[in-house]
């Protein structure tokens, strides 16, 4: 792997720009953080050497300046809104962030319920809060937000609100995804807090797009990529353009709600200290890069990776034909295809020959292992043991998993617990291979390869079933799929 951000230089720059924002507004500062706080992957992926908590060990650098406030909309509450990527309610997050900052030792203020208009959900939800010792506060929808300035800056719109007591000169709000109305979260306070006489501002921190990369660039073309559900669009700030003279690159909805930022800053203050979205930011990241090609091929990378995924969630009924379609154009002006993929060229390869599901890995040397479906394992079982004994220096002629075991466990799947396929997956062969890793020794240098399988490429000829795609995650490894289904998938074998 080829490293191209310097992570050490991002926290201490980082921190430091943060503390000099502060220090602009005097007694406060709101800061809306976006994205990921915890396993921030998509930007360890794009800016390789960028370590996954960065964002938390930054706050860690700040937690006796910070507090934490995390807002989670009523409407979300009401519907059961799902994290997709830990399967989690959103409440049930704002539960598991507090715990996760505060075993930090990061000081968590209290929770804001936004959009609230009497929902029962909502106030069950602050009834728990309440019985946990945990502030909860309610902040209403406003008619007419985002437009309606005159009535958003007035004591019938902002002033409605709940006012949220904090005692640190840093507050970050976040949440558990978007929408949550974490920016209208921090100018309800901002009208608050002016009205009591407190000298508070407001920032953004957001790390992607990159401001000060160019606005074709491979990792803000790895953003959009990301963010296709969302439509989210890189632009020119024209705001910035206008008033510095200079390029910067900002996303459409943040340009697009600047007029009225400007407006609602005017209506609270008389004045707006911004004069551009791009001014709103505090994010440091471009300037930690030090090898610009190898993010622009992470980034690459990354693109073709949101292409599969977003394939393959269409064939489960999950996307759009219009995602699809964005991400192929973002592959064109990345100018890469899926034969830039090198395990997508050698698994269809492998498959082409075989006749059966195939798979390929790429260790971190560069060397591509591949596999296929036989009668006892299936390929992602198959790839697995494959490369842990390729990395363990094992004979490959060499089965670590006797056929007079792997029969048992077929028997068990097929006679006793009525399933369909009898191949082992790939949790199957882990345990498989611990066990016998107390009396066998390949078995036991295999197990000890997992960890090297970390950030490693792996693609299949086939969809996965949900058990492989989670040891897969566990493990560390990225994975793409052709987007053929399980039913598609039984009739070629």
């Amino acid at each position: 792997m080829k490293y191209g951000f310097d992570n050490e230089k991002y926290l201490q720059i980082q921190s430091e720009h943060i503390k000099e924002r502060i220090s602009k507004f005097g007694d406060k500062l709101y800061l809306e953080f976006g994205g990921k706080l915890f396993d921030d992957f998509h930007a360890s992926r794009v800016l390789p050497g960028f370590m996954p908590d960065s964002k938390l060990k930054l706050l860690m650098q700040l937690s006796d300046v910070a507090e934490i406030v995390i807002v989670i909309s009523a409407i979300d509450i009401e519907k059961n809104k799902v994290r997709g990527d830990l399967g989690i309610t959103y409440d049930k997050d704002v539960l598991r962030l507090r715990d996760e900052f505060q075993n930090r030792g990061l000081m968590v203020g209290s929770v804001v319920i936004t959009h609230y208009t009497g929902q029962e959900a909502a106030k069950s939800f602050k009834n728990k809060l309440k019985k946990m010792n945990i502030k909860a506060y309610y902040h209403y929808t406003i008619p007419g937000y985002p437009s309606n300035v005159p009535l958003i800056a007035s004591d019938d719109g902002f002033g409605k609100n709940d006012y949220i007591e904090t005692s640190r000169p840093l507050v970050v709000v976040t949440a558990p995804g978007p929408g949550s109305g974490k920016m209208a979260t921090c100018l309800s306070q901002l009208y608050h807090e002016n009205k009591r006489g407190i000298k508070a501002g407001y920032a953004k921190f957001e790390t992607f797009p990159i401001w000060n990369l160019p606005l074709k660039h491979p990792v803000n073309l790895a953003y959009e990529a990301a963010t296709a559900d969302l439509n989210d669009v890189n632009m020119i700030d024209p705001w910035h353009l206008e008033a510095y003279g200079k390029t910067t690159v900002n996303y459409n909805r943040d340009i697009e709600i600047f007029p009225v930022l400007d407006a609602i800053f005017k209506g609270i203050y008389g004045t707006n200290p911004y004069k551009s979205p791009t001014d709103m930011g505090v994010n440091m990241a471009g300037f930690c890069i030090f090898d610009d090609e190898a993010c622009k091929e992470a980034s690459r990378q990354e693109i073709i990776r949101r292409y599969y995924n977003t394939l393959n969630l269409l064939v489960e009924g999950n996307a759009s034909e219009s995602e699809v379609n964005k991400l192929e154009l973002l592959m064109k002006q990345a100018g890469v295809t899926t034969d830039d993929r090198k395990v997508t060229v050698a698994a269809k390869e492998r498959g082409a020959k075989s006749k059966v599901p195939s798979a390929a890995i790429e260790l971190e040397d560069g060397t591509i292992i591949t596999s296929e479906t036989s009668d006892l394992l299936g390929t992602s079982a198959a790839l697995i043991l494959n490369a842990t004994k390729q990395l363990a220096g094992i004979d490959h002629k060499i089965k670590l998993i006797p056929k007079e075991m792997i029969e048992p466990i077929q028997k068990m799947k097929v006679t006793y617990l009525s399933g369909n396929n009898p191949r082992l997956h790939t949790d199957e062969v882990l345990v498989a291979l611990a066990m016998l890793s107390k009396t066998d020794e390949n078995c036991f240098k295999a197990l000890e390869q997992l960890p090297k399988l970390r950030g490693c490429q792996v693609h299949t000829t086939v969809m996965l079933s949900e058990v492989d795609r989670k040891i897969f995650k566990k493990l560390g490894v990225d994975l793409t799929c052709e987007p053929v289904s399980k039913k598609q998938k039984s009739l070629i074998g």
